[in-house]
């Protein structure tokens, strides 16, 4: 009887897990939702910012434009901006992201390249801080839902530390999101600012959906649709004075976009950990269920025979 109870206790406790589980796989979901309703709505924006700044590249040359946001240096400083999340619970997420990470440090860091850290997310940043990295600069507690204040506020850091001398190159590590079930960690440069290709036709958005009870994500093209610059236009400022106020916003967009791909990827993790570990706790429910009729017919079974003996030795 003991070990029934026992039994009973644990399909209770794993039952009740299975109820936390799935609560967090729906929140997750949700968020989700959020997050794609507001890359749609900042898409019009970083659109028509990457097509002026396109039609500007073929109108002057970003050449004949003496902005120190496009000036390459000799990188002998390179800092590495790290994007995880701050809880756990979401599969591998985290923990690939400080992999490549680590990677990516000690593979500059063997070319002979002075380097930093700057951490976005408590993981990373505990990780690393415990470790003793050089960590310049660090940002806890961003909403899950990213907006243009924070990516802001991360572009301000990253400007002074470019600008000031600081630093001779920025590389953003973050997980580009895929699917629901499938995230890629991957680098790229943000600083100096590449003139190339700011306009990229294949460029996609994601759009949570559902079909048949089950979550699903489509990807579509945002190709876009505005149309270039009028060859006729005459600026007043100088190239250098137009490109320091586009091309601050433009590096804003893409840490907002950066973000966003980041936490996208975060919730997917998360619902995909939460969904699966759902499933697994269904499944011991129902091992320790069989295990606990077995186990009941047993004792039943073994009454019956001390019933059935005892009558016996009375007879």
């Amino acid at each position: 009887m003991a070990n029934l109870k026992e039994i009973r206790d644990r399909i209770s406790s794993v039952k009740n897990t299975r109820k936390i589980t799935e609560a967090m796989r729906l929140v997750a979901a949700a968020k989700v939702r959020r997050a794609q309703e507001q890359v749609l709505r900042t898409r019009p924006f970083a659109d028509r910012l990457a097509r002026v700044l396109e039609s500007l590249q073929a109108r002057m040359g970003f050449e004949v434009a003496d902005t120190p946001l496009l000036q390459t240096r000799e990188p002998r400083h390179i800092t590495l901006v790290a994007i995880t999340g701050d809880r756990g619970l979401c599969g591998g997420y985290n923990a690939n992201i400080i992999k490549r990470t680590e990677q990516r440090f000690a593979e500059l860091k063997a070319a002979g390249h002075e380097l930093s850290l700057i951490t976005i997310g408590r993981k990373v940043d505990v990780y690393f801080r415990n470790r003793k990295y050089p960590i310049v600069n660090s940002f806890i507690g961003l909403n899950q839902v990213p907006n243009a204040a924070e990516a802001n506020k991360i572009a301000q850091v990253l400007l002074a530390e470019f600008i000031g001398g600081g630093t001779d190159r920025v590389e953003l590590i973050f997980t580009k999101f895929i699917n629901l079930v499938s995230t890629n960690p991957v680098y790229q440069t943000l600083l100096p600012l590449d003139p190339q290709g700011i306009a990229k036709p294949d460029d996609e958005i994601f759009r949570l959906t559902s079909k048949e009870g089950s979550f699903s994500v489509e990807r579509s093209s945002s190709a876009n649709t505005q149309p270039k610059l009028q060859s006729d236009i005459v600026f007043e400022q100088s190239p250098s004075e137009l490109l320091d106020s586009l091309l601050p916003l433009y590096l804003q967009n893409q840490i907002l976009r950066s973000l966003q791909e980041a936490s996208a990827s975060e919730l997917a993790s998360r619902m995909t950990a939460m969904n699966n570990a759902s499933d697994n706790a269904k499944a011991l429910a129902k091992s320790l269920t069989l295990d606990y009729n077995k186990a009941r017919q047993a004792a039943i079974t073994q009454e019956i025979l001390e019933v059935v003996g005892g009558a016996s030795a009375m007879a």
